[in-house]
């Protein structure tokens, strides 16, 4: 029987040559949705701009990816901004994002030159004008004066309700205030809102919604202060398919609703269509991924039978943190028919915790000590989760494309567990 193949390359030798766990890319998957939204998003609508979010996976090779196919980079910390800069990813067309951002990642977010940066409140506004007018453009990079700009982050829950943790509610003065301090400081460009609803999303309700709310709130804005949207970011939260045998959603689901709503408001308001904006992070590499295991133990008990494997929550916490549903193969024997004796079958992990299961109810066939397993759709929020929780070490990464393979991120090692690991003297 044929083993499953990923980017053309053999699951199997995959796993013999790099060791499991193993989280494995298909690049060409990657490219095809990056050239997805350039056609159906960027070129079918003039004045419109994509981020990746690097949260969902980003390392220095995935920014060269970006960075080839001509999006832009969202980051959210100190660490993604420094591996897009090494990777030589433009700083101009990077956001910077994140509700608790340091002075540090101000300071370098300005002094690089970062495209912009988007505010999440009014205490960030502020720290970010002084520094903006502290450094001046004789102490930050030429292009800084435009990253020293911002999108004013009016993020909403996904319902519309307010008390999420991110950004600024519609409801109440808060936002008028927030607009009305940007408008007045020297060292800042207030540019526009950005916005967002909610993560594994499959219609555009929710954003349309949003969309209505908050261009309300720029009319009342124009109004009340004269301030003139002109850049719009939709977010992000456009859903990716949970297994192989589900249909891919098209980014035109989302964007040409966006679009045609976005325009019609405006002109029903009188407002000028701004630039608008989409961030893009599961719905571009959670296809893309899948992870190699190897199955350790089976155990075999009345009506229920535990597959467990040399990974799980340590390397995939998903499953226990949200729910997330996977679907695996035998990367061995991958169109086996499944065991249908009756017992349920819970591929679990090695972690020493009762929720470290990375699916309930598996459809798969009688597994062996040793065989490899192929668990789907973990491009994102894997890797960029990972732990090292009881001290495992976080697996390796390797990029796949036309059979070949390249190792991009080398699996950690007991000695880099204790890299940074002391004892003091008056223990010795």
């Amino acid at each position: 029987m044929a083993h499953l193949l990923w980017g053309g390359a053999d699951c199997v030798e995959l796993a013999r040559s790099f060791g499991t766990p193993l989280y494995v890319l298909d690049e060409a998957v990657i490219r095809a949705r990056c050239a997805e939204v350039r056609r159906d998003f960027l070129s079918r609508w003039p004045g419109t701009d994509a981020c990746y979010a690097s949260k969902a996976f980003v390392t220095r090779a995935m920014a060269r990816i970006v960075d080839q196919e001509g999006l832009g980079l969202d980051v959210v910390s100190l660490g993604e901004l420094r591996t897009a800069l090494s990777a030589g990813f433009p700083p101009e067309r990077i956001e910077l994002h994140g509700n608790a951002k340091s002075e540090v990642e101000l300071r370098t977010a300005l002094e690089v030159g970062v495209g912009r940066i988007v505010v999440d409140s009014l205490m960030e506004l502020d720290v970010l004008a002084d520094l903006a007018e502290e450094m001046g453009p004789a102490g930050a990079d030429p292009a800084a004066r435009r990253a020293g700009g911002f999108r004013q982050h009016a993020r909403l829950h996904r319902h519309g309700r307010v008390g999420s943790k991110f950004g600024l509610p519609l409801e109440g003065d808060l936002l008028f205030e927030a607009v009305r301090r940007g408008m007045a400081r020297s060292g800042l460009d207030l540019l526009g809102l950005h916005f967002h609803v909610g993560s594994q999303l499959f219609e555009p309700d929710a954003h349309l919604r949003s969309l209505v709310r908050v261009l309300e709130a720029a009319a009342e804005l124009r109004a009340r202060l004269g301030f003139e949207l002109r850049e719009l970011n939709f977010g992000g939260g456009y859903g990716a398919r949970s297994n192989p045998s589900e249909s891919h959603v098209p980014i035109a689901l989302f964007t040409d609703a966006m679009m045609g709503a976005l325009e019609r408001e405006c002109a029903t308001r009188g407002l000028k269509r701004p630039v608008a904006s989409i961030e893009a992070g599961r719905w571009i590499v959670s296809e893309a991924g899948i992870t190699l295991y190897r199955v350790e133990v089976v155990k075999e008990l009345p009506g229920l039978t535990y597959v467990a494997v040399d990974g799980g929550m340590a390397d995939n916490p998903r499953r226990p943190l949200y729910g997330a549903v996977y679907e695996a193969v035998s990367a061995e024997r991958p169109d086996a028919v499944a065991d249908r004796s009756g017992s349920r079958v819970s591929v679990v992990g090695r972690c020493c915790e009762s929720g470290d299961v990375l699916i309930e109810d598996a459809r798969l066939p009688a597994l062996r000590r040793g065989e490899v397993l192929a668990v789907f759709n973990t491009g994102a929020y894997t890797f960029s989760m990972a732990s090292n929780y009881n001290r495992l070490c976080r697996p390796a990464v390797v990029l796949v494309r036309d059979g070949r393979a390249d190792l991009i991120v080398r699996r950690e090692t007991p000695e880099d567990l204790l890299a940074g690991d002391e004892i003091p003297d008056r223990l010795v």
